[in-house]
């Protein structure tokens, strides 16, 4: 894998206190993770660099926009992406085996002899929860022309065909909700 130096940050020459650095991500960014379920990715992401003794605070703030296909109908859809993310960096003498034994995903451990932070797998990471979970059209684009009326189509006639297939299983039911009317 060939890593992009851009992404790294040199904290060893960096004064204690707060540091910001300020990325464009776009669509090319994800060809070395591989193949995503998004297209046109267009994501400012703010690193905020905290540096204390010992200890590396970083904040990462998404921003920007997304294609992603619609969960209901496939069309594509534009999604906000907004996020906020936070990192603990800590200076260590046994990295790997702090990061064992590290239970908080949020908390990561380096040696003390690094010199910079490779941040662009936790850019990655936090992009891609940065995207609903659902995504879906909204209430008022649903059955609009944004749609896919085919697969909408199909989606209700099956609806229909669930309905009238009705579970034997439950039939003997029908029985009690007769005698409460």
């Amino acid at each position: 894998m060939v890593t992009n130096r851009i992404y790294d940050i040199a904290f060893v020459g960096l004064k204690p206190g707060l540091h910001e650095f300020n990325y464009q991500i776009n669509d090319s960014f994800f060809l070395e993770f591989g193949e995503q379920d998004f297209t046109n990715c267009e994501t400012d992401i703010k690193v905020t660099l905290e540096k204390h003794t010992g200890l590396i605070q970083l904040k990462f703030e998404i921003g920007g926009n997304i294609d992603v296909g619609c969960d209901r109908c496939g069309n594509p859809l534009k999604k906000v992406l907004w996020d906020e993310f936070s990192m603990i960096i800590k200076l260590v003498d046994n990295p790997d085996e702090m990061n064992i034994q590290e239970e908080d995903p949020d908390i990561c451990y380096i040696a003390r002899t690094e010199s910079h932070l490779h941040i662009s797998d936790w850019i990655y990471e936090f992009v891609t929860l940065s995207i609903p979970n659902q995504k879906t059209c909204t209430v008022e684009e649903f059955g609009s022309d944004l749609c896919n009326k085919d697969v909408l189509a199909k989606l209700q006639q099956m609806e229909e065909a669930i309905k009238k297939e009705a579970n034997p299983l439950w039939k003997g039911l029908d029985i009690f909700k007769e005698k409460e009317n």
